[in-house]
């Protein structure tokens, strides 16, 4: 019987290569994903909390549904083959006894094997695609990847699932007692429940709705009952994977044709995947939600950088920056000194002087999960210009009336300009505490001056009143120059490393420490939370890592270093995107393939008919083909269009526009769509030619 058991086993053995694979990949792309979310070096650099490590472990959620998707289908796929084998040594007289250990020993055999050889290859992985980013793009000494061992804890829980997977399976086929039925088991099909053809189109209006809802349930929750929502908002989402559930069961059912002559013409290419529908549907959804997350991923980077460089190359002066009073920062002689060394040329030098001063306001609270608002008379800190000084730095001539201040908002009506305070009635000097009264006056728009602490712009007079006995830790300087013909990098990099020197502990801070509230909360005995371990850490000893470059407080803006560091800075963000686009784009093809084989080879015994009723090889491929292309294409154009559609009405959200920035980053999106489909077109050009082979299809 042994003896037996190793010929059918020898004679079928490429029935477990697509097993292998699928829980080889799976292992790989479970284990790489997990090496990255828990490396020191993403850990480090995205902010907790943040939105880029919230998108970073949602679409880990989508990619480990797909793995263990594709591992099922791989699994029932490899049962229904292998039935064919049990079947045959049960009606020669093998007891279930005799098979169970043959049969357990076997698949733990091959799943302990694919699944090691997946955990390690994980770690090349990982590695070579890092360091091929490091080698070919960009490399820093914040890019070196630290990996921590506790990335094995979601891959060995993968495997055990796996193992119980395959165990539970065996045992389900080892309890049949039918031969007949076990040996037919890989002929068996799984027709799905017809819905009229409402279905399809019903569906993208559900979609659509529960899109919407979604997105906006959180921010209404917050309005009617001003506190936050839990996870279970997360409900409303609901009605996307419904809709879209009923999109692909009409695709699968009815297909988008129109015409009798059309729908004729696909008929037996249709007909196999109705066979086996609900295998089909189920593998569509999660590819379709594979491909968007994959979508979601590759926009990240042009999002943020197209809208980044877009702003940084349209600035109105090459150099800014700005510094405390009591800092000994170089001047004007200085630093063209120090640009001659390089052969640079200054020129249209402005400099200007602001008052850091305390402002009033409504303040944000938390008390548990409800939000509310109470006045405070020391509410945050901001930066005023008098408007001879606005005018100088800005060439903007603003008139403010007395007892007023103007916000300097932007034209894009960016996340810090939403942030500027517009209600405060009261001007604090943190020095002598002397108050002005003062009231909102309306916007004055300068890009540059943009930022977490606002600028605000005063009146002459109310400007030297505020000013009377402040020290220069409240107060300071900007400058703005240009370079006069040719810029270089060189010097703008030494300039920028000088001014770091220059400055002392005090200012190694990040951009949203607020200083007012501070004072304000130390008066009261309570300890700010900018004291604590939950603010950034700002080091003059790490000026090119990504932290300091996006949150130190008194970070210049030198349009050619901003440029050309402008990919080192964000390396470990578009890397993170990266490799998550790579790890979702991987699994939904190897979903994509499995499930063409399932159809194609489940239904060898169809194209053998049709051989013998006289079809030609061309038909035959012409049907496989017809094959490939729904179950590759639809997910496809699905994804594709929810995560475009949705990436859209963000950018509106946001600010009840698209701006340049935004539709330069469309574009964008739209030249990675046009690669997604090709790389998706190459997948199912070699889809169809290995099942042209495998079912023996020639000519």
């Amino acid at each position: 019987m042994k003896e037996l058991e190793k010929k059918l086993r020898r004679q079928d053995y490429h029935q477990a290569k697509l097993y292998l694979f699928c829980n080889f990949v799976s292992l790989m792309l479970i284990t790489a994903y997990s090496i990255i979310m828990m490396a020191p070096t993403v850990l480090d650099v995205l902010p907790e909390g943040g939105d880029s490590r919230k998108q970073m472990v949602a679409i880990f959620a989508m990619a480990a549904v797909g793995c263990v998707a594709f591992t099922i289908y791989a699994t029932a796929l490899f049962f229904r083959k292998k039935s064919r084998q049990v079947g045959i040594l049960m009606a020669l007289g093998a007891s279930k006894r005799q098979l169970a250990p043959m049969l357990y020993r076997e698949i733990l055999v091959l799943g302990l094997l694919s699944c090691a050889c997946g955990v390690a290859a994980g770690f090349p992985f990982v590695a070579l695609i890092w360091n091929g980013f490091r080698l070919l793009i960009v490399d820093s000494a914040e890019m070196a990847l630290n990996i921590r061992m506790e990335c094995l804890k979601m891959p060995s829980a993968f495997l055990v699932l796996v193992i119980l997977l395959a165990c539970v399976t065996a045992k389900r086929y080892l309890k049949r007692t039918d031969i007949l039925d076990t040996i037919q088991e890989e002929h068996r099909n799984e027709p799905i429940k017809e819905l009229g053809k409402w279905c399809g189109p019903a569906g993208i209006v559900i979609l659509l709705a529960g899109a919407v809802m979604g997105y906006y349930a959180p921010e209404i929750y917050m309005k009617l009952t001003q506190s936050y929502g839990g996870a279970w908002l997360n409900l409303f989402y609901v009605p996307v994977f419904i809709g879209l559930y009923m999109m692909l069961l009409h695709t699968v059912v009815h297909g988008w044709h129109f015409r009798k002559k059309a729908f004729g013409k696909n008929l037996v290419s249709r007909s196999m995947m109705k066979f086996q529908g609900k295998q089909t549907v189920n593998n569509l959804l999660v590819s379709t939600v594979l491909l968007a997350g994959a979508c979601f991923a590759a926009f990240y980077v042009p999002a943020m950088a197209a809208g980044n460089l877009l702003n940084i190359r349209n600035r109105t002066c090459d150099y800014l920056y700005h510094y405390r009073a009591d800092q000994r920062v170089p001047g004007r002689e200085e630093t063209e000194k120090l640009a001659s060394e390089y052969g640079v040329s200054l020129k249209d030098w402005h400099e200007a002087s602001y008052l850091s001063l305390g402002m009033d306001g409504m303040k944000y609270k938390e008390d548990g999960n409800k939000f509310y608002y109470e006045y405070e008379e020391l509410k945050e800190e901001g930066k005023f210009f008098s408007e001879k000084g606005f005018r100088e730095v800005t060439g903007i001539t603003v008139t403010v009336e007395p007892g007023t201040y103007l916000a300097v908002s932007d034209n894009d009506d960016s996340v810090y300009s939403r942030q500027l305070t517009t209600d405060s009635t009261l001007l604090t000097n943190m020095v002598t505490r002397e108050t002005l009264g003062i009231r909102f006056g309306g916007y004055v728009c300068y890009d540059l001056l943009v930022e977490e602490a606002g600028y605000y712009v005063l009146n002459d007079a109310d400007y030297e009143k505020a000013a009377e006995g402040i020290t220069g830790e409240w107060s300071g300087k900007l400058a703005v120059f240009n370079a006069d013909g040719e810029d270089d990098y060189r010097f703008a990099d030494r300039l920028f490393r000088t001014l770091i020197s220059s400055f002392d502990k005090s200012c190694e801070m990040p951009s949203y420490y607020d200083r007012v509230q501070k004072i304000s909360e130390n008066e009261k005995g309570e300890v700010y939370w900018g004291d604590t371990e939950d603010m950034e850490e700002i080091s003059f000893e790490k000026p090119d890592s990504s932290g300091f470059r996006q949150f130190w407080r008194y970070m210049p803006k030198f349009r050619i270093l901003d440029q050309n560091d402008f990919i080192r800075t964000y390396a470990v963000y578009l890397m993170v995107f990266v490799f998550i686009f790579l790890i979702c784009i991987t699994a939904a093809c190897v979903i994509s393939y499995t499930r063409c084989q399932t159809i194609a080879v489940n239904n060898r015994y169809v194209f053998d008919d049709l051989r013998k009723l006289g079809a030609s090889p061309a038909f035959l491929k012409q049907e496989v083909k017809r094959q490939c292309l729904t179950v590759i294409r639809t997910p496809a154009v699905i994804g594709i269009c929810m995560m475009t559609l949705l990436y859209m009405m963000i950018m509106y959200a946001n600010d009840g526009k698209i701006s340049v920035s935004e539709l330069a980053a469309l574009g964008v999106c739209g030249v990675l769509i046009l690669l997604i489909i090709l790389l998706l077109y190459m997948v199912c050009r070699g889809t169809v030619k290995a099942l042209v082979r495998e079912l023996e299809i020639e000519g």
